[in-house]
């Protein structure tokens, strides 16, 4: 596939040159006017990127990346509003996050890559493989769908937040990541994961809230043409098997995996299994 044109941004490529295996704890990098909190390890091997979920940053994915084999070359970012990233202008749409994604490829030098987008992040990942499909050579989308919730979920949703803030409806949203089984036997890392969401900025929180609610892609789902691999979970309470296997229906060729007793966050509660599958999936993609 041919290279994408690099996007103009403030401040350049944070480390132009990268040995195999590094990788950075703390990297900030300016693209699209913004100033995103990113980790990239180069490697020999083929690229895989992260999209991370609504509330949590790039640290979901540590157990993931700590089993995946040591040669490929990874990239994982904190969306726009979450982790260590900038906020940036109200009303940004899933269209503007998949923006993101191709402004910090292209500042990393990525032509392409198979990337792996959890629940929101899986509505950045189809639609960057929309706005740029020479960028995408395959798709891992996990626990989402083409449309999430409704309107009105998110928008009580968000009203909620702003009258109460994030904590408010943090233990709803534990019971929805997480099966019952993981929040009795892990307290202190249910603890963490709590803490996570419940210091998300409310600002940025809400904006992707909104954001969510106005995306739609079940129209684009079909023209999907890279290999594309969905996962799920049995006990994931925001986007249960069943639209993750109407996801899958909907792309050509799409593979569906649905991980027993787990929630909506696999990748930290069963990250050996989703090292597995992506791995896998890497492989038929020809990386």
């Amino acid at each position: 596939m041919g290279r994408a044109r690099r996007l103009s941004h403030r401040a350049g490529r944070a480390r132009p040159v990268h040995n195999a295996g590094q990788e950075a704890d703390l990297e900030f990098i300016t693209v699209n006017d913004l100033t995103f909190h990113a980790r990239f390890r180069d490697g020999p091997g083929p690229t895989l990127v992260f999209s991370n979920s609504l509330g949590t940053d790039f640290r979901i994915w540590n157990g993931v990346i700590a089993a995946l084999p040591g040669e490929y070359r990874l990239l994982c970012y904190d969306t726009r509003g979450h982790g260590l990233s900038e906020m940036g202008p109200p009303g940004a749409e899933i269209a503007d996050h998949a923006a993101d994604l191709a402004a910090l490829m292209s500042a990393y030098d990525i032509a392409d890559a198979v990337i792996c987008g959890l629940s929101v992040g899986g509505l950045v990942a189809q639609a960057l493989a929309a706005a740029h499909p020479d960028r995408v050579s395959g798709l891992i989308l996990s626990n989402t769908g083409s449309k999430i919730g409704t309107e009105q979920i998110w928008a009580a949703r968000i009203e909620a937040v702003h009258k109460n803030g994030i904590a408010s409806v943090a233990d709803q949203v534990m019971a929805m990541w997480f099966s019952a089984r993981y929040r009795a036997d892990h307290p202190a890392p249910l603890a963490g994961w709590r803490a996570m969401l419940s210091r998300t900025p409310i600002a940025g929180y809400t904006a992707l809230c909104g954001a969510i609610s106005r995306a739609d892609f079940r129209a684009t789902a079909p023209g999907i043409s890279v290999p594309t691999l969905c996962i799920g979970g049995t006990e994931d309470g925001s986007t249960p098997p069943s639209m993750l296997r109407e996801l899958a229906g909907a792309i050509p060729d799409a593979r569906a995996e649905i991980i027993d007793g787990v929630g909506h966050i696999p990748c930290v509660e069963a990250p050996g299994d989703i090292a597995r599958l992506i791995a896998g999936h890497m492989r038929a993609c020809g990386a």
